[in-house]
């Protein structure tokens, strides 16, 4: 958990040294900045869906993943816990609920969030968390800066995210090959592109309710031996 603790850390102190320098920043360069940060987060998407070796794997995982968030409501939940926050924060420190679900998102679906987690649970490796600390202390201030003090709250979401990843990594850890967390890390760059599409406001797309499928190829793998015998049996009938 050492990884987790470090990487929420940097995003809450990034986070308020961020809100401490918002009210220097004029509008019109708080719009700009976050336009560069949506083309930012846009390519860094690509460059991990990109990384897919079996897209059925990834389409599978998204449709099936929409359907399990949609049910359980997660961008609900993930919105009403930011307004909660707002109502606590009171007037005079902007969309808190926009900051928090935006800043909680880029930090919990990327590749780093995944694989690093998947690290620090399996061999008690913290490098990749210990990086992805210092890029997402730096950036914490950018996105504070211009979304305001919800960022900072994002880091509990991070704690929570990464510890249930590291603390459960042991159980599944016969299942978790190389090609099942390529398409993870895939699946995640692919949210991040639709996190991407809601800073630039072409789109809005419910990314919170896509996050169950981060973790269906794991069920692929599960299920594929299965898979395997049922095509098998086809083929020899036909």
């Amino acid at each position: 958990m050492l990884g987790t603790i470090v990487n929420t850390i940097a995003i809450a102190c990034g986070g308020l040294l961020g809100v401490l320098l918002r009210k220097g920043i004029p509008e019109h360069y708080k719009t700009t900045i976050m336009q560069g940060i949506g083309l930012s987060v846009l390519v860094i998407g690509l460059m991990g869906a990109f990384k897919s070796g079996n897209i059925l794997v990834v389409i599978f995982s998204i449709v099936v993943g929409s359907i399990i968030g949609e049910k359980i409501k997660i961008a609900t939940k993930l919105d009403e816990m930011g307004l909660w926050i707002e109502g606590k924060m009171g007037k005079g420190h902007g969309s808190v609920a926009k900051g928090f679900v935006t800043a909680s998102l880029v930090y919990c679906v990327g590749a780093m969030a995944i694989v690093g987690s998947l690290e620090s649970g399996l061999t008690g490796n913290h490098q990749t968390l210990y990086a992805k600390s210092l890029l997402d202390g730096i950036s914490s201030v950018i996105f504070a800066s211009t979304l305001g003090i919800g960022v900072v709250f994002s880091a509990a979401a991070v704690f929570i995210y990464q510890g249930i990843i590291t603390i459960t990594a042991g159980a599944v850890k016969y299942l978790l090959v190389e090609a099942v967390i390529q398409e993870m890390s895939a699946i995640g760059g692919l949210l991040i592109v639709g996190i991407a599409f809601n800073i630039l406001e072409i789109k809005r797309i419910s990314v919170a309710n896509m996050l169950p499928a981060i973790f269906l190829p794991i069920v692929y793998q599960l299920l594929q031996p299965l898979l395997l015998s049922i095509t098998t049996i086809l083929q020899n009938i036909f």
